[in-house]
């Protein structure tokens, strides 16, 4: 018998191969272990036949094993219905957990019977209120009798949607059966990986699965999987992805996140890809967030999702809202442009109460771009369309031998670094394009290490610490910064959006925003549902266990979503933006598709970008079918690592009008390389 397979790592030529005596049941679609060259991959079974392909050219050899996945009967048709919706293979869908696979298939276990297994302990007592107990006694029935309920939480920051997770996830274990726990973010799967092993009984096995994880907990998890034993695991991406035979439930907590979406094609969402899979598992889906996304909240209405609200703080009251214009007449005379003299009397307030204050600004850095004021040249990356950010490195090195010999001096250093690719330089002594001095550069915008810096300037008594994703990257500095600003070591931090989500700091009475409408203006039609989303999220870590707290919102201009930036008014600004988007007949109302183009030639991707754009536009009037295609386009960042960027939209009533006209691409043949996304 021979087989001829694709290889998971994306090369796209099938190749053929003998199976030996030992490997008798297999089917299409399994995956197997085979050699090529001097390597043991993993490929899936494209066809079974009994005698050699006549047209093979070189010496057929033996597949080396059979990949045994863990039970699970459904899971083939979940992969398909992934592909077929994200227009990719399922090789791309088995190459997610390919890293499972050495040399050799892990070893399995054998399964440990239900009644066999540690009891559940019990939990430590708490006390849920009505709107709580609603959410789980509504829940309950499908994780028992499991059938599809897919049901929305709207609570504000700090209203206890992790205690209704908790209560949820003890139910679906107590019954033998696992539960899928996502979040937007691998620091976020952490800290609340940390949270339940503290707070859940210790029988309830929790597991935290992303891309960093060790070989041997992949392993240990594997050997689970097979077991069938009920876990509980997090992730962002990965976890959508596991066969589970015994899965009774998906949580999808802060719903609303981008960071759902992947950033490698094919572009999937786990939280699409989570529906998905509960529906045709038929279970229960619960999405939480203090900021619902549009299409989550058009669902309670339009596809029977059931909708919950949580409306009150287990602590604490909401903070204050307070807006500043930049720009107005009596901000003229401050301390410093990006310092409000109300944000600074606030903040001089906060610090000699001895409470703390976060603020916020979602852009890492010291400044957006550094120019020329002479000539007005931007330093730009050579391998992508953005200008260069500077960063301000900080070293250590041992001072002259002259001074004190265990004196350790700090040396500052500037750095102009892409935030898309790895090119960096330090700062230029000159101009490049008019070779002006470096004192004629001006750095534009502002970034969260000249906050610190403008910060530290205005209160020196202060300890000034900053949280962004260039901290994060270093897991135990990122650590031990949480840590100090939770134990009150720090008394201002400045971060980005990585602080604004899922962390409780109980001394927080101040939020400062230093430049609200930062992100309101890009152009894309989601643009003030993601920003209002975002202020709220951060303004919300105000006030958690304190009756007075206040969040200064500055701004350059002012802006329609200003006037909800109170929790209590975020369904009413669903509503405003809803009739925009309806009339515009952008989603939720409609449905939209990204056909992106990449190739490292100007000319090419020019010319196939208009080709793609004249075969759609031809298959509409054949079709006859109302289609909007919008493009090409070039995106503002349209270069990255060389690579040139083009964009056409579809916009249409439905999926299935759109996935007609994109198989009329199907034959065609481009330079470029397409991938094509769902929005």
């Amino acid at each position: 018998m021979f087989i001829t397979v694709s290889l998971l790592n994306g090369f796209k030529k099938q190749l053929t191969y003998e199976l030996p005596p030992t490997m008798t049941h297999v089917n299409i679609g399994d995956l197997v272990i085979v050699p090529l060259k001097n390597q043991e991959l993993v490929a899936r079974i494209d066809a079974i036949t009994a005698a050699q392909p006549s047209d093979q050219a070189f010496t057929v050899r033996q597949a080396l094993a059979r990949v045994d996945l863990p039970k699970d009967p459904l899971y083939q048709s979940f992969l398909r219905k992934i592909a077929t919706f994200y227009f990719t293979d399922t090789t791309k869908l088995y190459d997610k957990l390919s890293f499972f696979f050495t040399n050799q298939p892990p070893a399995l276990v054998d399964a440990i019977p239900l009644e066999q297994q540690a009891p559940l302990s019990p939990l430590k007592a708490t006390t849920l209120t009505d709107e709580q107990l609603a959410v789980v006694n509504f829940t309950l029935p499908f994780i028992t009798t499991p059938s599809f309920q897919p049901l929305l939480i709207h609570g504000v920051t700090g209203s206890g949607k992790t205690e209704i997770y908790k209560k949820l996830i003890l139910a679906a274990v107590a019954k033998g059966k696992s539960v899928l726990f996502l979040l937007p973010e691998v620091s976020l799967s952490l800290q609340f990986e940390a949270l339940f092993k503290h707070t859940l009984p210790t029988s309830v096995q929790v597991v935290s699965f992303h891309s960093g994880s060790t070989p041997a907990e992949k392993k240990r998890l594997w050997q689970n999987l097979h077991a069938q034993t009920p876990l509980l695991i997090l992730g962002v991406h990965l976890p959508v992805f596991l066969p589970l035979q015994n899965l009774g439930l998906i949580i999808v907590d802060e719903e609303h996140e981008q960071g759902f979406e992947e950033k490698q094609h094919p572009k999937i969402n786990s939280k699409q890809a989570a529906l998905l899979r509960a529906q045709l598992y038929k279970i229960p889906i619960v999405l939480g967030s203090a900021t619902p996304s549009l299409t989550s909240l058009h669902n309670v209405t339009h596809k029977n999702w059931h909708f919950f609200q949580l409306t009150k703080r287990f602590a604490g009251n909401f903070p204050t809202i307070q807006t500043v214009c930049l720009t107005a007449p009596s901000n003229r005379k401050r301390p410093s442009f990006w310092i409000s003299r109300e944000l600074e009397q606030a903040l001089k307030a906060c610090l000699a109460k001895k409470e703390q204050a976060i603020i916020y600004l979602n852009r890492r850095g010291f400044s957006f771009f550094v120019q020329c004021k002479l000539c007005g040249f931007v330093f730009s990356c050579p391998n992508c369309s953005v200008s260069l950010t500077a960063h301000t490195i900080t070293k250590k090195k041992k001072a002259p031998a002259t001074q004190q010999q265990n004196l350790v001096q700090e040396a500052e250093t500037i750095i102009l670094r892409c935030h898309y690719c790895t090119h960096s330089k330090k700062m230029p002594t000159c101009c490049s394009s008019c070779k002006a001095p470096e004192d004629q550069f001006i750095k534009k915008g502002i970034g969260t290490q000249q906050a610190v810096q403008i910060l530290k300037t205005l209160f020196p008594q202060a300890t000034i610490e900053r949280a962004d994703m260039d901290t994060a990257k270093k897991k135990n500095s990122w650590n031990a910064t949480v840590a100090a600003f939770q134990e009150g070591a720090i008394d201002i931090l400045v971060g980005t959006k990585t602080i604004t989500k899922g962390y409780h700091f109980p001394k927080v009475t101040l939020v400062g925003i230093l430049w609200a409408d930062l992100n309101v203006h890009i152009p894309q039609f989601d643009a003030s549902e993601q920003s209002l989303q975002q202020l709220i999220q951060v303004a919300g870590r105000a006030g958690r266990e304190s009756t007075q707290s206040t969040v200064i919102v500055q701004s350059i201009q002012n802006h329609p979503i200003f006037d909800y930036l109170s929790e209590e008014r975020y369904l009413e600004f669903a509503a405003y933006e809803s009739e925009f988007r309806k009339e515009a007949f952008y989603p939720p109302f409609s449905r939209l598709i990204l056909l992106e183009l990449r190739h490292t030639n100007v000319a090419t991707i020019t010319k196939e970008a208009a080709l793609v754009y004249q075969l759609l536009s031809a298959a509409v009037q054949e079709l006859n079918t109302e289609v909007s295609i919008l493009g090409p386009t070039t995106p503002a960042v349209h270069r990255i690592h060389k690579v040139e960027i083009r964009h056409i939209f579809l916009k249409a009533a439905s999926y299935d009008t759109l996935h007609q006209l994109i198989g009329t691409l199907s034959a065609v043949a481009l330079k470029s390389s397409l991938s094509i996304s769902p929005q």
